[in-house]
């Protein structure tokens, strides 16, 4: 005869038994009703990546695919414990923009082993990635050096500024950038270590502060470059949140007419100064179309579709210029996808970024086309 402690533990197992046999044809059903799940997972916090997120969004909608964003607000171990996370879930695919590729290769080994892997907007080329989605990033670069020397034509001292020179996008930039200004032969491996000075007979570049994301020291940075160099004539902010700190800087220090800016990207600030002549010109390239494509390819690669994948395994999204001449059109284009949900403040957290973005009018989102083509040719095509 049973004790009550046998009996006690004979219902219990009964009971989880019985539980599991009801959650178990739920899951599969879910599992099997065919719609693929995919992950996008940025490398920060920024209104940049809210664009992309509305482009994921968009195409889970067109494609019937649930999508899954993932902006990490605390770097590189913050981006590995969101992916994991990922991978718990058992997700399709996770399209990543690698924050630090060399020294993530077994994460991004991982994903691959355990699912789909692509990158998006910085590149991991060494990793077992399926294929790379974005702007070719060096000549995004020279053309953001071309920007310099239409503000200094007579040459000056240049400084740069950016997040993190570990993520390959942040290198090719500034390499891109150095090699226009030096008027060197297109060379997407050249790398000129940071610390020297960089200059020919026009222009000198500085050198190249670097912030980890961390706004405050961002201005800081810029804040430091004009008090130790007076005759500073171009500030080159290459992620989207430096330019406007680089002017808040400048504004601050009364030397708007003095220091020119060039920038990357579209932050509200830096389009607002260059209707207003205080920032020369930018470089934009199509977040939102990053977010389309990435979750297009995922869903195609998860149902067995290669075709998809250039020969090259790389799909070439064009940057192209903003400057006075199209820059309101170019707003225009962006309010009518953002609405109101952008905050003009760069440092905004990453839940204000999720909430604001699932404010705006879903009726509001263009063509997957948006930001318009190039119309000039492409260099890296």
């Amino acid at each position: 005869m049973k004790t009550c402690r046998e009996f006690i533990w004979s219902c219990s197992l009964f009971a989880t038994i019985f539980s599991i046999s009801i959650l178990l044809p739920a899951c599969n059903q879910q599992k099997g009703n065919g719609k693929k799940t995919v992950a996008f997972v940025t490398n920060g916090v920024d209104p940049f990546w809210v664009i992309a997120q509305r482009g994921a969004e968009k195409a889970g909608e067109d494609l019937d695919v649930n999508v899954e964003v993932r902006m990490p607000p605390q770097g590189v171990a913050d981006q590995k414990r969101m992916v994991q996370e990922l991978l718990a879930q058992n997700v399709d695919g996770i399209a990543i923009s690698p924050i630090d590729p060399e020294n993530q290769n077994e994460l991004l080994k991982e994903i691959a082993e355990r699912s789909i892997l692509i990158t998006q907007d910085s590149d991991a080329p060494e990793s077992p990635r399926q294929c790379y989605i974005g702007m070719d990033n060096y000549t995004a670069g020279r053309m953001c050096g071309e920007l310099v020397k239409e503000a200094l034509p007579n040459g000056g001292e240049i400084m740069l500024f950016v997040g993190r020179l570990g993520q390959a996008n942040a290198r090719q930039r500034r390499q891109g950038v150095i090699d226009e200004l030096m008027d060197r032969s297109h060379d997407g491996s050249r790398y000129d270590e940071p610390g020297e000075v960089i200059k020919n007979d026009k222009y000198s570049i500085l050198d190249t502060r670097t912030d980890d994301f961390d706004h405050p020291q961002a201005k800081a940075n810029a804040e430091d470059a004009i008090a130790n160099h007076p005759n500073l004539k171009c500030m080159v902010g290459l992620f989207a949140y430096n330019p406007p700190l680089c002017l808040e800087a400048i504004r601050d220090a009364g030397k708007l007419k003095e220091i020119k800016v060039v920038s990357f990207d579209e932050n509200e600030a830096s389009l607002q100064g260059i209707m207003d002549g205080t920032v020369v010109g930018t470089v934009v390239q199509n977040p939102y179309q990053y977010g389309y494509e990435s979750v297009r390819v995922l869903k195609a690669l998860a149902n067995g579709d290669k075709s998809v994948i250039p020969e090259n395994e790389i799909l070439h999204i064009p940057a192209r210029k903003i400057r006075k001449d199209n820059v309101e059109e170019f707003w225009t284009e962006l309010k009518s996808l953002l609405g109101d949900s952008v905050k003009k403040d760069p440092g905004q957290t990453v839940n204000e970024t999720t909430k604001s973005a699932k404010k705006t009018d879903p009726g509001a989102t263009p063509d997957p086309s948006y930001p318009q083509q190039q119309k000039e040719p492409q260099k890296d095509e």
